[in-house]
């Protein structure tokens, strides 16, 4: 069914979201639509970003029959919600056999955003499902690329304050207090040496020594602290947060990245510890050590793209807080870090080492030990993988992030 809306006019009360519509309603199919039988002019409101349903009005009866390209002027109330959002105003005929929307015609669009209790009329258009439909999907693709960044420049105060109260508050009252940043890492790498080192005799290549294992090791050891500290605090951090989720207007999204620029924290402190334990063992740090921003960049948007996730899932899945301990010691033993890649078993190996922690393994060694750069191969797929990591994370995040509020 065919369909126009000639001489659309819209007034609204800002004050009360009331609108008031009028338009006129023209046949353009070939058959006459007769009130008697089933034929209605009304409205709906929906969510744009989920296309959820809210709202409904009443039906207005055409007072007339409209035959072929006769026409009919509407004049109908809407009333919007109260909540603070963005809302669509879907205004169409509505058929025996449905609204005329649903069956592919044209419908009028009002696109409205409420806030503060004050309505504003962005947008007047009339349009149709698909055409609809396209345009929030060039709108979504657009806005995945750029809404991660955008809320992390915007919250970037947030964000610093929130880190730097995290890394404070983690060990205050303790006698070590703040040192405690050095001293947790570096007791950690000291266990795991230990272990290792001289317990079970692990060597790397053609180094036996031990002085040998402790700098490989160690340079092992960087990238894993700042993934897992994120990774296993990310399931319970809105949880943990749940008075900000369900009683302010907060960025929630800032929560899971707090927890990843603190494991960065952690690891600079243990960076210190590694070069130290380098000038010690070896007497330089090598040039190529210069590429490490090379690592830490897919590093990062693999750590933020993993935890947003888990945050989310989180949220609705409890057990997984408990689960992510076990996950991530089987992934660091199944991680060449405590001992080397040659001792995986072949037909593991081409498994394993599609694992992004390897490969950054695999690259911190060769620019901090072997003075050569990252392996190049490896290296553009970890930052290809990372990126889309970190954009689905963000596009699931904010996916779920409206039912939080009911969960929490």
């Amino acid at each position: 069914m065919t369909v126009s809306y000639e001489d659309v006019q819209v007034q609204l009360d800002p004050a009360t979201r009331r609108v008031h519509v009028s338009f006129h309603l023209v046949n353009n199919s070939s058959s006459t639509w007769r009130g008697l039988d089933g034929y209605f002019a009304g409205w709906q409101i929906f969510d744009p970003e989920t296309a959820t349903f809210i709202a409904e009005g009443d039906w207005m009866t055409l007072s007339c029959d409209l035959a072929a390209r006769q026409g009919e002027r509407i004049e109908l109330g809407i009333s919007l919600p109260p909540e603070r959002g963005h809302y669509h105003v879907y205004i169409s005929p509505i058929a025996p056999d449905g609204w005329f929307y649903h069956l592919g015609s044209k419908f009028l669009l009002l696109d409205v955003l409420v806030q503060e209790g004050q309505a504003t009329l962005n947008e007047i258009s009339v349009t149709t499902i698909r055409a609809l439909r396209r345009k929030n999907f060039r709108r979504a693709f657009v806005r995945l690329f750029s809404l991660p960044f955008q809320s992390l420049f915007e919250n970037r105060g947030l964000i610093r304050s929130m880190v730097r109260r995290d890394v404070l508050a983690r060990y205050r009252g303790s006698f070590g207090d703040v040192l405690w940043t050095i001293l947790h890492p570096a007791l950690l790498m000291a266990t795991y040496f230990f272990v290792f080192g001289v317990v079970l005799q692990s060597r790397f290549g053609e180094d036996t020594s031990r002085s040998g294992f402790v700098v490989y090791f160690l340079a092992g050891m960087l990238p894993w602290l700042a993934f897992s500290e994120a990774a296993g605090r990310a399931p319970q951090v809105i949880l943990e947060h749940r008075n900000f989720v369900k009683k302010l207007i907060f960025p929630v999204e800032t929560l899971p990245v707090n927890h990843v620029i603190s494991g960065l924290v952690t690891e600079g402190f243990a960076l210190i510890v590694f070069v130290i334990g380098l000038l010690i063992f070896r007497g330089h740090v090598p040039g190529t050590a210069f590429w490490l921003p090379v690592l830490l960049v897919p590093q990062l948007l693999f750590t933020l793209g993993t935890c947003w996730l888990l945050a989310a899932i989180g949220v609705f899945f409890r057990d997984l807080t408990q689960m992510m301990g076990f996950v991530l010691t089987l992934w660091f033993f199944l991680t060449p870090i405590c001992y080397p890649e040659t001792l995986l078993p072949r037909s593991a190996a081409a498994i394993l080492t599609k694992n992004p922690i390897y490969v950054l393994v695999k690259g911190y060694r060769a620019i901090f030990l072997e003075g050569q750069p990252p392996p190049a191969g490896a290296t553009w797929k970890l930052w290809i993988l990372s990126a889309v990591i970190f954009f689905l994370g963000y596009a699931c995040f904010h996916k779920l992030r409206k039912s939080f509020a009911d969960v929490v």
